[in-house]
């Protein structure tokens, strides 16, 4: 897809949906909140925005957020003249939502995950991108679409957040010269920065750190994971912010470390993974899984119990030999 193609059907789209994936982060947030302002701004046009799950908290600074909506306040007989997703790796990211997406006279797909197929009718995919926050400045810079501040404070929440605050390996000369841009609209960094950082409730600040606290190393400690069981996040007054968030860097952050990985009990026969690593391309377990993402970071549903989806990853790295 061109990105005048992009121009031709938001202008000829008269009902217009933004849709973010399940269990969203600051770079899809960002991009959705960003792409409302970008199409109300340029084209006059108020497109709906939906969320599949909560909002964290630590978003809520996040402006346009409040125009989100959840999949359960939509309605899902609506048929949309165009709906884009992104940040979306796969149609199954964005969970119930993919009705609406199905559903839709035209789809748009924009995205910078190395594993993302180009599912919709139109895609602009840019896996060399560090977010896809990144990927929507660049299309916004090629229409010459004008940038409030208030679309610059989500874009750059999109980069800052994808990139663990520019210090991720995807943190390119090209990704700070956006950033630098970016601050020439007024917005405050440092404020950014403490909202997405330094705004976590206690209970997650102690919930985390008894997660380390149990931490399992495997391989000489190069590799670490935890597992975060129903009845931990319930212990901890969990409120349906994502308490793992960060989870997995701080358990990568030990110097012997190479691979490491959380593992969330949905129920007891499925189990979430979310892994990151130094060096190794972790994509690959996790793609033997279902699941996907990028060389660094990626993740995966698996259907078992938390003790069997332990097995079966450790099994996938040694197969892999990447530790």
């Amino acid at each position: 897809m061109t990105v005048n193609q992009l121009n031709d059907i938001i202008k000829t789209s008269k009902s217009i949906l933004l849709v973010s994936h399940i269990n969203p982060d600051g770079d899809t947030l960002g991009s959705v909140c960003a792409m409302f302002s970008l199409i109300k701004e340029n084209y006059k046009k108020r497109p709906d925005i939906c969320v599949v799950s909560k909002v964290p908290s630590v978003y809520s600074f996040l402006p346009n957020i409040e125009q989100a909506k959840n999949i359960s306040d939509m309605d899902l007989s609506r048929e949309y003249d165009l709906v884009i997703n992104l940040d979306v790796a796969a149609p199954d990211r964005c969970a119930d939502a993919a009705v609406l997406f199905d559903k839709a006279k035209c789809t748009v797909n924009i995205d910078h995950h190395e594993t993302n197929s180009g599912y919709a009718k139109f895609n602009i995919i840019a896996p060399e991108a560090s977010a896809t926050g990144k990927v929507l400045y660049e299309i916004s810079q090629a229409l010459n679409w004008k940038i409030s501040k208030d679309a610059a404070i989500c874009l750059y929440t999109a980069i800052l957040t994808d990139t663990g605050s520019f210090k991720f390996s995807n943190t390119t000369q090209k990704t700070m010269e956006i950033a630098g841009k970016l601050l020439s609209y007024g917005i405050d960094p440092s404020d950014i920065n403490q909202k997405c950082y330094e705004s976590n409730s206690k209970d997650m600040v102690l919930f985390q750190s008894y997660c380390v606290s149990k931490a399992q190393f495997e391989n000489n400690d190069k590799i670490a994971y935890t597992v975060v069981y129903k009845k931990d996040l319930e212990r901890f007054n969990y409120n349906g912010d994502d308490f793992t968030e960060g989870l997995t860097e701080k358990l990568r952050a030990i110097k012997t470390t190479e691979i490491a990985f959380v593992v969330k009990e949905l129920n007891s026969a499925t189990s979430k993974i979310s892994m990151r690593s130094k060096t190794k391309d972790i994509s690959k377990v996790c793609a033997s899984f279902g699941g996907g993402g990028h060389k660094l970071a990626a993740g995966a549903v698996i259907k078992s119990n938390v003790s069997n989806a332990i097995t079966q990853v450790l099994e996938q790295i040694k197969k892999q030999k990447l530790c």
